[in-house]
Formats: C-alpha cells, structure tokens, sequence
C-alpha cells in the first residue's frame, strides 16, 4: 500500500499526450462511420450498415468495456440520471445519423457547439455568472450555426442540420446533467449513458437484419477503441490538465474526422462550402472560449499594499 501511495502521479506533459491521443482517438468516427456506410476498399458496407446499428452496437461495446472498471462503490441511483442518460442516447442516435446520412464536418461542428448551450443554460438555470469573453464566443458559435443552417436550406440539406442541432443540444443537457451529478462516479455515469444508450434502441435493432461479422468486428473496434478508451484516458488526463485545457486539446478532433473519412472513402463527398465556413468560425469560437490568456499584472499600488502578483489565467 505505501508502494502505492508514494507513486508518483502523471506530469503535465504526460496528461497532456494522453487528451491529444483522446481526441485522436474520437476522431477515428470519420473513419469507421465512412467504412461502415460508404464504399472502400474494405467493402464493410454491403450488405447495409443502418445509422441504427451503428448507434446501437458502439455504445453497447463501450457500456460492455466500462463494466470492469467499476467498483461497488461506484454504484448508485437518483432520478436525473434517468434524464441524463435518455439525453444520451438521443445524441447518441442523432449525430451518428447525421455524420451516416451526410459528412462528418457538419454533425460534428453542429455537436461541438454543445458547450455554448451549456453556457446560456448556466446563466438562465443555474445562476452562473455572465462574462464578456464567454458571450462574445458564444455569438460567434451561433453565427458559425447559422452559416451552416442557411448552406443546409439552400441545398435541401435542412433534417440533417436539425439532427446535428438537436445532438448538441442534447450534448449540452447531459453536460449539465454531470455537473449537477459531479459528486457520483464518473466511471458508473459513463457506463450508465452507454448501456441505457443501447438498450433503448433494442426495440429498433431487432426489427433489422443484424450485421455480418465483419461488420461487428468493425462496430466492436469503433465501441472500444473509438468511444470507450478515449473516456478512459480523459479521466487520466485530467489528473494534472485543467478542463479547460483539455476541452482545448480535444479541438484535434474536428479537423482530423473529416480528413480521415476523405481518406478512406472510394469517393468521398466534398463538404459544402458553407459547412467549412460555419465549422471554421465554431473553432474560432471554442479557441476563444476555452483557450488561457495571460492577463497583464496589474502595477503595485502607490500606497504599498500587495494588490499586484503574478500573471492569471482568465
């Protein structure tokens, strides 16, 4: 036990690789999304990979991979992780029908606006305080929102923009959701948001030819490796990175999904150039939100009183 305990824990640099391999890691949706639903050399496609299995079998193969990391503990029950985890698996189902039916850019800036929504629901719900910063990249994400939506309307692409919206606002509640629940058991929160995730849409997967073995093979890889490994190297990280750096870090994700789904399909379809325009300015947007910048210290005051000090974060 005190072998253990005098272990030293992982520096900065160390938390720091482990979120940039997480979101590495999260950005492999472009590629297992593009084999499953679209032609490559693979030929994982045929016969037809539905957005419903997709949504299905992922999450039940993180829930699945999550279980042995819980402890007795860990296990507990109050009625908004009811609420949390039908959030999910409404996100769940809703961006992987958005990145399966069009490209990956648009759900995937559409999502990552979440955390404005969570923002404006923390000033009007919470009670949260407002500050410039945040309000000024919380207009810039909604302006990057509507430079999408109005692409969507002139190409007929509306029901996809709405499934990328709702996925991030659904995203947003559950961000909500475990702020309120913080004091519960990360490890039993994800597993729980996976599983229920899952045997919500039982009912629907049973209605479907279930997929050839390859095909699982492929969904078992995305769960695991593409949903559920990522999770857990987050929680490591964030043993020495703030939130706030890794909600930076995690931003690898939304330039390298598209590119590797342009990779790998036979024929990939060009994203529209509102989509590019609109996903730009939502990075724009989160660089501003959670990016650090170092305030100028204040000079000492004339009466000699300590209101000076080192340089802060904002």
């Amino acid at each position: 036990m005190a072998e253990s305990e005098n272990r030293p824990g992982l520096s900065p640099l160390q938390g720091r690789l482990l979120v940039i391999c997480a979101g590495v890691l999260w950005s492999l949706n472009g590629v297992f999304n593009t084999m499953l639903r679209q032609d490559t050399t693979f030929g994982l496609n045929v016969p037809e990979v539905l957005p419903i299995h997709i949504a299905f079998f992922r999450a039940m193969f993180a829930g699945l991979a999550f279980l042995p990391t819980l402890r007795r503990g860990d296990i507990s029950w109050k009625p908004m992780m009811l609420f949390m985890a039908i959030a999910f698996a409404v996100m769940n189902i809703t961006f992987v029908t958005a990145m399966a039916i069009d490209n990956v850019a648009k759900a995937l800036a559409l999502q990552y606006v979440a955390p404005m929504w969570t923002y404006i629901a923390g000033l009007i719900w919470l009670g949260e305080s407002p500050n410039r910063r945040s309000l000024f990249s919380v207009m810039l994400a909604v302006l990057g929102v509507a430079v999408i939506v109005w692409g969507g309307w002139r190409h007929g692409q509306l029901p996809v923009v709405a499934l990328g919206v709702v996925s991030g606002l659904m995203y947003s509640a559950v961000l909500i959701f475990l702020r309120k629940l913080k004091s519960e058991s990360s490890r039993w929160l994800t597993a729980l948001n996976f599983l229920v995730s899952a045997i919500v849409l039982v009912p629907f997967v049973i209605a479907v030819p279930v997929p050839t073995w390859p095909q699982m093979i492929c969904l078992l890889i995305f769960g695991t490796i593409q949903l559920a490994l990522p999770y857990w190297l987050i929680a490591k990280g964030l043993q020495s990175v703030s939130p706030q750096e890794v909600a930076c870090l995690t931003l690898i994700e939304v330039p390298l999904s598209p590119m590797w789904a342009w990779l790998v399909a036979s024929n990939p379809k060009p994203p529209l150039l509102t989509d590019l325009i609109g996903a730009a300015v939502i990075l724009a947007a989160l660089l501003l939100r959670y990016v650090p910048i170092r305030r100028t210290p204040a000079p000492p005051a004339v009466s000699g009183n300590c209101q000076g000090g080192d340089s802060a974060l904002r």
